[in-house]
């Protein structure tokens, strides 16, 4: 890490400032997944609340980019993992999140400072995406998203597991059973790892449509069929919404989700499984701490609980406003 410049209290010269239209480096005159329409867009990875259109340029990893050309009809600049990159007086690089499949934290490094933008991120290696990097830095820009302690996960296997034996249980009794999970990422987590000799797998057209954007790219995904009309008996349905379904057969309708460590968010499923893409308590405070980070800041989440947590562990703690 580079020694960067120290000021009082151990505050670093300011890399990036935090604008109406996002995270801005003046001395790259970039954004990092900006909210609103901007000349040049770093883009950590392809949900939409951070790549969205109407941005003039757009940089984001190669294997991010084959997703994000697909939602918003563009052709991204790309830059491999670790690849330096100078733009303007700034030098940037993109490091793995394990969110999604071609998430990235970025790091920006000005006049020996640097700061890293961690975008969404997990620790725990899922078999699909890449795997997360720790990058140090002095300054971190973290989610939160499940920043209190109540947000524990257990390892994927054992969640799978329960996943896998509800799905049988299901098929035991005639039900088709069906799965919520956003359409890029979870679902194809989801696909990766749920036993392929229950039954058939059917996924939603959102799910399908990212699933080949995938293979295309060479992700390595079961194959399975498009919802539409009736399913046989046994099948097991991927989809964002169960709402939106109509099965004629008995359904067992379970989520998939961190939210579901909580019991008011456990409305209207029959089974719930507590399988996150973003970073539990624990996997937050040791994301932070292995960045070497002295200044923190929080965003994305459960911002204010958090930042007095890192200032009670002794960080120079703010918030992104």
């Amino acid at each position: 890490m580079g020694s960067g410049r120290i000021g009082r209290y151990g505050r670093i010269m300011s890399v990036l400032s935090f604008t109406d239209r996002g995270i801005y480096c003046p001395a790259g005159d970039f954004h990092i997944d900006p909210h609103r329409p901007v000349p040049r867009a770093l883009i950590t990875h392809g949900h939409s609340d951070h790549a969205r259109r109407g941005h003039g340029s757009y940089l984001c990893t190669a294997a991010a980019a084959p997703v994000i050309a697909h939602r918003l009809r563009i052709t991204p600049e790309t830059i491999a993992y670790a690849e330096p990159r100078q733009i303007g007086d700034a030098r940037v690089s993109f490091h793995p999140a394990g969110h999604v499949p071609g998430s990235a934290q970025i790091r920006v490094e000005v006049g020996g400072a640097v700061w890293v933008v961690s975008g969404d991120y997990k620790l725990e290696a899922d078999g699909l995406c890449e795997p997360f990097e720790p990058v140090r830095c002095h300054a971190f820009i973290t989610e939160c998203t499940f920043g209190l302690p109540v947000f524990r996960w257990e390892p994927q296997v054992q969640v799978m597991a329960g996943i896998n034996h509800w799905w049988a249980a299901n098929r035991a009794q005639g039900r088709v059973s069906v799965l919520t999970a956003y359409s890029l990422g979870k679902a194809q987590r989801l696909l990766a790892n749920l036993s392929q000799d229950i039954g058939p797998i059917f996924c939603h057209p959102a799910i399908a449509a990212t699933n080949a954007v995938l293979r295309a790219q060479g992700m390595a995904l079961p194959q399975t069929e498009v919802l539409a009309g009736d399913l046989p008996d046994g099948a097991l349905v991927l989809t964002p919404n169960a709402a939106s379904l109509a099965v004629s057969r008995p359904v067992s309708v379970a989520a998939a989700s961190g939210w579901m460590a909580l019991a008011a968010r456990r409305r209207g499923a029959d089974a719930a499984f507590v399988l996150s893409d973003h970073a539990d308590w624990q996997g937050l405070n040791r994301a932070v701490r292995d960045t070497g980070a002295t200044r923190v800041f929080a965003t994305h989440g459960y911002v204010e609980p958090f930042r007095r947590w890192l200032e009670k562990a002794g960080y120079d703690a703010g918030i992104v406003a």
